[in-house]
């Protein structure tokens, strides 16, 4: 627990960006399988834990206000997790390219909402440099709102084709949005 301080304190009091890896290699496999009990989807867990993660970094000059970090990282996994399948059930996601930033997130300041657009700009550059099927895959899921099966069916490639792709393409804008994008940007394909 000791570690979880230093590494709250460091983010809070310098904005130490290496702090904030480690915290988030600490926990965030413990948060995805958290938020896979809620939302029984891996690529919803990932994109869960992704926004929860980037809430903390946007909200890192008032970390030093909460008392117990990995309680509010659950809690606020949960309550994402839940806002998740409650958009899912009602409207399919809008274009990225086409979200207001503004609309969607409420700002405490001016350097909230800068953070906040160059996230959004982030997505929009690694989604624009995903290789073709990746990239549509992505657009049919994300922005068409449509379920992978029939992702799948409108391709003609498999459901786990589809999901792979889907998790490729979280996993870059996850370490774009966390860790920059490396230049030139390349697609690596984990094993």
């Amino acid at each position: 627990m000791e570690v979880l301080k230093d590494l709250q304190l460091q983010i809070a009091t310098h904005g130490d960006i290496r702090a904030y890896r480690q915290l988030y290699m600490m926990l965030s496999d413990d948060l995805q399988h958290f938020s896979f009990s809620i939302t029984k989807s891996r690529e919803a867990a990932e994109e869960v834990v992704s926004d929860a993660f980037i809430k903390i970094w946007q909200m890192r000059g008032q970390l030093h206000c909460v008392e117990n970090l990995k309680a509010y990282l659950y809690t606020t996994t949960r309550n994402l997790s839940l806002n998740y399948i409650a958009k899912r059930s009602k409207n399919p996601v809008s274009v990225v390219s086409d979200i207001s930033v503004e609309a969607i997130v409420e700002f405490n300041s001016p350097e909230e909402l800068l953070i906040a657009k160059e996230t959004f700009k982030t997505i929009e550059q690694v989604v624009h440099k995903l290789p073709l099927q990746c990239k549509t895959v992505f657009q049919l899921v994300k922005e068409e709102g449509l379920k992978y099966k029939e992702v799948a069916s409108e391709l003609n490639i498999s459901v786990f084709t589809v999901r792979n792709q889907m998790s490729i393409a979280t996993r870059k804008i996850g370490k774009a949005v966390f860790f920059g994008v490396p230049q030139p940007f390349r697609l690596t394909v984990a094993n």
